[in-house]
């Protein structure tokens, strides 16, 4: 990965893959509207809900999903403690996602509670001047020039200017001959927002922009290199609809891309940027909106804890442990005792990250991180399985060949181990409850 892939380091630490089991009403419009009050306790943590398996399951709810909701707001509509959903859809604006919680749980979200997979590319913003072609489904130019982007592209208006170039489906080629329209701009950039609908025709405009470096008018070019900068959102290789089993995600369809590439040019395809969980940049804009939620409703104390809810071992629980890693190594960095302490026992100072790049950036976009550690919940009404048959030997399943994170995470069993495992989500809120000492009013 290039640019930003400093976001991603690498991941060293082994350990036991069994996780630790602990634990086994419409208001005001904004539930962060107003001021504190002294009479109310001031959390100092914030919640990071996942939706799909966590919340709903495609379009239903889950029976504890409005439970859970019930215990966070007051008789006033005001969430007791800062919550954002952190999920990597990207198929719709951040508004309607929060539009259809508020239906589904029955407490007013507003959009700055959401993040879609989509969400940090605002922090990009050397690309939003770029061309951009994008590809998914839903509103993508909508949500494209929302985040930022001032000339978008789709693959639609590729290939209505360029007919010839998509021949999978013999029923859509064209039934005369016809020449390049050509009134596109050249392609500078290319943004992968969520699977899409017809992938056969994603696959071949993609590789062609990315082997003619956005000149669909010439030919091939395996040997160019580098690429187009390539983003991408939602690295989800499976999630959890009403089906009995997961269904295939974003993920899958990089891998199909990824493959392709590299069977064309014996090369393998590098982004600039992957967001959306397990990517700690989407980590760090959500402890962002949960410092600003405290920041509006005044409270006093500085939210230093934050747990993430999640249902996906790959996605939810690796992400929420990678940023907990990262938030750890940032207070040892500052801490001399702790890093001698590091460097004892692993004998180098490189085992201290140098984080100076990502430091840098969110100073000047977020400012840095009140939080000092981001704990996993994992909950058992989604992709994870409780009943799955776990080998004798934990050896035998801690290999790559089982690791359904994306290909630029290298897999770490300690980063897949969850803090806690409870049944629902409304056990989840109970038990942080407990943890924390919380009592609300």
């Amino acid at each position: 990965m290039r640019g930003l892939l400093s976001f991603y380091r690498g991941l060293h630490t082994l350990s036991n893959r069994q996780a630790r089991r602990k634990a086994g009403t419409v208001g005001s419009r904004c539930g962060f509207c107003g001021t504190h009050s002294n009479s109310k306790p001031q959390p100092r943590f914030g919640l990071l809900f996942d939706i799909d398996g966590v919340l709903v399951r495609g379009r239903m709810p889950l029976p504890a999903a409005k439970k859970s909701f019930e215990k966070l707001v007051d008789s006033q509509g005001q969430f007791l403690v800062p919550v954002v959903f952190v999920t990597n859809a990207g198929n719709c604006l951040r508004q309607t996602k929060a539009d259809q919680l508020s239906h589904i749980l029955g407490v007013p979200i507003t959009q700055d509670q959401v993040i879609m997979s989509h969400s940090p590319l605002r922090m990009l913003k050397k690309f939003h001047d770029k061309c951009v072609l994008v590809s998914g489904q839903g509103p993508v130019l909508e949500i494209a020039k929302n985040v930022g982007f001032e000339n978008v592209v789709s693959i639609d208006m590729l290939r209505e200017s360029f007919p010839l170039l998509d021949m999978v489906d013999h029923n859509r080629r064209p039934k005369l001959p016809s020449n390049p329209i050509g009134n596109l701009p050249k392609v500078e950039a290319v943004v992968l927002f969520g699977e899409p609908i017809r992938w056969e025709t994603n696959l071949q405009l993609i590789v062609d922009v990315l082997l003619t470096n956005g000149n669909l008018g010439s030919v091939h070019n395996t040997q160019n290199n580098p690429h187009l900068p390539l983003l991408a959102c939602n690295m989800d290789l499976m999630w959890m609809a009403e089906a009995h089993s997961p269904r295939f995600g974003h993920g899958t369809f990089l891998v199909c891309l990824e493959n392709i590439y590299k069977k064309i040019t014996g090369k393998d395809l590098k982004y600039d940027a992957l967001m959306g969980k397990p990517s700690e940049l989407t980590y760090h804009f959500a402890e962002y909106l949960i410092r600003s939620q405290a920041v509006q409703r005044q409270w006093k104390h500085p939210i230093t804890s934050l747990y993430a809810i999640g249902d996906n071992l790959m996605t939810d629980i690796y992400g929420a442990n990678l940023y907990n890693r990262y938030l750890e190594e940032r207070v040892a960095r500052k801490n001399p005792k702790a890093i001698a302490k590091m460097v004892a026992a692993t004998g180098s100072t490189a085992a201290v990250p140098q984080e100076e790049e990502i430091d840098n950036l969110l100073e000047s976009e977020l400012a840095l991180p009140s939080a000092t550690s981001c704990k996993s919940v994992l909950v058992c009404t989604g992709v994870y399985n409780p009943n799955a048959e776990v080998p004798s030997d934990a050896n035998d399943c801690i290999k790559e060949t089982v690791f359904h994170g994306h290909r630029d995470f290298r897999f770490d069993p300690a980063l897949v181990e969850p803090g806690f495992i409870v049944h629902d989500v409304a056990d989840a809120v109970d038990l942080i409850f407990e943890q924390e000492k919380f009592v609300p009013q």
